[in-house]
């Protein structure tokens, strides 16, 4: 399995509220259970994060993580979400994150964003501007729900 993790999931690591399912979440990242992408949209948006988020991006083993940057193609597809009215301009990086893992066809987007991507309502637009522009739906998780039980 391959997860695009975007940047509520690294900053999840050290939040009260998301950490009981983000640090197993990363632990089995890290023994192989599953790759993950990380792009430069989630390196840039980490900047400002505390230097413990930061490094954790040091901690993952290369052979289950891939760097990625965002294409030409990546980025039209978000400004595909945008102008059909699935996230505002203010939110472009939140529809570069869902169209980098939709051209990847990875099997799922991992977030903590309730508001823009794991959000019932929003996944059905983004599904529908895919299909709409010839491309695979997006299926969009928390870590809660694909880490494997102990």
């Amino acid at each position: 399995m391959k997860f695009y993790v975007d940047t509520s999931v690294w900053g999840g690591n050290e939040d009260e509220e998301f950490k009981e399912w983000t640090i197993p979440f990363f632990e089995q990242v890290k023994q192989g259970r599953f790759s993950i992408v990380l792009s430069d949209v989630t390196l840039r948006e980490l900047l400002p994060a505390p230097e413990s988020v930061r490094k954790l991006t040091d901690s993952i083993p290369e052979e289950f993580l891939e760097l990625v940057s965002l294409t030409e193609e990546q980025d039209l597809l978000a400004q595909h979400y945008i102008s059909e009215g699935a996230l505002t301009p203010k939110y472009e990086s939140d529809a570069q994150h869902i169209a980098i893992a939709t051209v990847l066809r990875v099997d799922s987007l991992v977030s903590w964003n309730f508001k823009h991507m794991v959000n019932f309502f929003r996944i059905k637009q983004y599904n529908s501007i895919n299909l709409k522009f010839g491309y695979n739906t997006i299926d969009i998780r928390t870590p809660k729900e694909v880490t494997y039980e102990k």
